[in-house]
């Protein structure tokens, strides 16, 4: 028999964001987040700096998580983190402090696996959002996966289409660079595309079989048109930013729902939840949303927050694992890539 009431402190430490949260059943009490902002002079993440960054930031931002939901540690049933994928220097961070807690406060552990997170994200309790129904298709883009899941229920899901080699994220960000644009290079993809043309330029799409993705030859034909025109007009880039970036991201939101609807027409399902930091674009969630008209789909777009990593989404799957008695013990390893 379980509590009434279930307090689940989830940890989220994957990437390059520290994050911890506490759930009340399925409600967030607190989502903190301390984001590493020393990776940008690099133009992307270090592992080593983001796991010495983990390790400094952890304490204030369970402690801060605390404060927030205003509940003491005590009161917690159970200790939820990331065991995969990510960087390993980083989940070691954030497994160790769990394992460590819930042996001395002697409550269960439990781990979960970052792209269902992703996915379950959409079943926090928030108002003015609605819940998915099993079955659904999950489109989970990021950085490092762009996938299409099917969800028969909150332990059951099936990849039936991913990316071959590259990531939509990474398509993004590597865009982003090579227009000379800081790193974190995606958002501001999605900032400039909104004051451009997306038809001023042309890009071939990927021809991949069935539900898969690739986007590595895309992101080599974008630097070759950049190349070439850099050539005949140094300020080919700041004078048509806007433009190039809304061309860009006209394609991929094309790619991604090419297969979006092949996937619906094979499976029947009609609704669809995104997941992912690159769920946080707002052209892919303006095209996703006009589709629910134009394709009679019903789609479920997650509040901001729960989009990019963050710790509320490993406590939804933490509390639903509490309720099925789905714990670990001590001896569970954290893992780089895991099995979906």
């Amino acid at each position: 028999m379980h509590f009434k009431e279930v307090f689940i402190l989830a940890i989220e430490s994957s990437c390059d964001d520290t994050a911890a949260a506490v759930l009340r059943n399925d409600k967030v009490l607190s989502n903190v987040v301390a984001r590493q902002s020393i990776h940008e002079e690099y133009g992307g993440v270090v592992p080593e700096l983001a796991s010495r960054a983990h390790q400094q930031n952890i304490v204030p931002v369970i402690d801060t998580a605390l404060k927030k939901a205003n509940i003491n540690k005590e009161q917690l049933s159970a200790i939820a983190f990331t065991q995969g994928p990510g960087l390993m220097g980083s989940l070691l961070v954030g497994s160790s402090f769990a394992k460590s807690m819930a042996f001395a406060l002697d409550i269960p552990l439990i781990a979960v696996n970052h792209m269902h997170a992703h996915i379950l994200a959409h079943f926090i309790d928030e108002d003015g959002f609605d819940k998915p129904t099993f079955p659904f298709l999950a489109l989970t883009i990021s950085g490092g996966h762009t996938q299409i899941v099917k969800v028969n229920d909150f332990f059951n899901m099936e990849i039936i289409g991913e990316t071959t080699d590259d990531a939509v994220g990474e398509a993004f960000d590597k865009t982003a660079k090579i227009l000379g644009l800081p790193y974190p290079g995606g958002p501001l993809i999605d900032q400039f595309a909104k004051e451009g043309n997306p038809k001023k330029y042309t890009f071939t799409k990927p021809k991949v079989p069935n539900l898969d993705f690739s986007f590595s030859g895309l992101k080599t034909q974008i630097l070759y048109f950049v190349q070439k025109n850099v050539l005949e007009n140094p300020n080919f880039i700041e004078e048509n930013k806007n433009d190039i970036c809304a061309s860009v991201q006209s394609v991929i939101i094309e790619i991604l729902m090419e297969k979006l609807k092949l996937a619906v027409a094979d499976t029947g399902i009609k609704q669809i939840a995104i997941g992912g930091g690159v769920s946080a674009n707002t052209g892919i969630r303006t095209t996703l949303k006009e589709a629910e008209n134009k394709y009679g789909w019903k789609t479920f777009i997650p509040k901001f927050e729960y989009t990019t990593d963050n710790a509320a989404m490993i406590g939804i799957v933490g509390y639903h694992n509490f309720l099925h008695d789905k714990f670990v013990d001590q001896s569970t390893v954290s893992k780089a890539r895991i099995e979906f």
